[in-house]
């Protein structure tokens, strides 16, 4: 199996190890009531809540991508490093959220987004 279905796997689990990070730091949470428990949140788990909705939001577009590359016949060495590196652009993204760097998480989130384009557009520079 390619490392880049690896690296899909990693990234689907990023926003559960968020919301952990949120629930760790947060008040105790209610079941009953999961999302006024979330509107409540503030500081460190606020930051891990929004980063887990954010893991949400970008994951199917990696994940499709990396399937468009490899079922589109681009080189598995190329989608594998362009996979660990997205993984390697949302972990760092995840740091800078939970650390409250704005600008730099702007930028990592950006490097993440460009690196799942490429892979998306993999086949087009297949030969």
């Amino acid at each position: 199996m390619p490392i880049a279905l690896w690296c899909v796997l990693i990234a689907a689990l990023l926003p559960y190890v968020c919301i952990g990070i949120a629930k760790a730091s947060g008040p105790k949470r209610d079941n009953h009531n999961p999302r006024e428990w979330a509107a409540g949140l503030t500081g460190l788990a606020r930051r891990a809540n929004a980063a887990q909705q954010n893991h949400f939001e970008t994951f199917p577009f990696f994940a499709v991508a990396v399937l468009v590359a490899i079922l589109g016949g681009s080189p598995v060495d190329r989608v594998n490093w362009l996979a660990i590196g997205f993984v390697a652009a949302r972990v760092l993204y995840t740091v800078c959220y939970l650390a409250d760097w704005a600008a730099v998480r702007s930028l990592v989130w950006t490097v993440g987004l460009a690196i799942a384009i490429a892979l998306f557009v993999q086949p087009a520079f297949v030969h």
